[in-house]
């Protein structure tokens, strides 16, 4: 492979709370092709995202050709995904899917400034696939997992990205924690109702 040749970047594994408040993008070199990364407050950078949730609705939102929007929600809030003409298997998904349905999601971040100044984080999808409940179930946890160790790693000298989110963002880590531990109690309660709902057929 050249050394010119574009890696894929990793796609991070990111909760809906955590990455609504990425509202920082940043380059990091001059070159056009650059890749555009979000900074997690958590203190990672991210060109990709992969996210499981339950997709709740979908709009065509485009005025002049299709423009899907959808709405995908974990334990912790609230993705809104974009797709149009040059996601098409993204936009064909958006269409074709019944709501609700599980749904796995590798896609970019993107950020829009309102005209009051607000900014809304958004995630491109380039993929969008139908999955059960343990895939759901294995994200939540692996993603709970991601976040907590990028915490526990957030003082560490050479932490750069850290250190950048402390000028960016006035944020308390403990709120990601929190909401990663909540993640994972919210499986155990749904893994109770279901145990129930068996006992009780």
């Amino acid at each position: 492979m050249s050394e010119s040749a574009p890696t894929r970047e990793v796609a991070r594994r990111v909760f809906a709370d955590e990455f609504n408040d990425a509202t920082f993008t940043f380059k990091e070199s001059d070159d056009e092709r650059a890749p555009l990364y979000s900074l997690l407050p958590t203190g990672e950078k991210a060109n990709r995202v992969f996210l499981v949730g339950t997709l709740t609705e979908t709009e065509d939102v485009g005025e002049d050709s299709e423009y899907w929007r959808g709405r995908v929600v974990d334990p912790t809030g609230t993705f809104f995904v974009y797709a149009g003409q040059y996601q098409p298997d993204a936009a064909s998904a958006l269409r074709e899917l019944d709501t609700p349905a599980y749904v796995a999601i590798v896609g970019k971040p993107r950020t829009y400034e309102t005209e009051d100044g607000t900014i809304n984080v958004s995630v491109r999808p380039e993929s969008i696939t139908e999955v059960g409940t343990a895939t759901r179930d294995r994200w939540v946890v692996e993603t709970a997992e991601r976040t907590l160790e990028r915490i526990g790693t957030f003082d560490e000298e050479g932490n750069e990205y850290a250190r950048r989110v402390e000028e960016e963002y006035d944020l308390p880590l403990r709120r990601y924690k929190r909401a990663a531990i909540d993640a994972l109690e919210s499986l155990d309660e749904t893994a109770d109702e279901e145990e129930e709902t068996a006992e009780v057929a």
